[in-house]
């Protein structure tokens, strides 16, 4: 029998799927920065980009940092 406290340590690790192309934000990111495209994800670690930047700039992040964009 799992104990709750298990099962909210369990469900604070799941890892929030986000596919290439998708708008992200940072978590507690200024309500007037506008969202973040997602390049790709890779070893718990995302490259993301400001449409603004051009292609070839990016930023890297960790993935528990970001959450999808509403």
């Amino acid at each position: 029998m799992a104990t709750p406290i298990r099962t909210a340590n369990a469900a604070a690790n799941v890892l929030e799927l986000l596919y290439p192309g998708s708008f992200v934000k940072l978590r507690n990111q200024p309500s007037d920065l506008p969202p973040f495209q997602l390049i790709q994800c890779r070893g718990g670690r995302c490259w993301v980009r400001q449409q603004a930047w051009g292609q070839q700039v990016h930023w890297e992040v960790e993935h528990q940092r970001l959450t999808t964009a509403a």
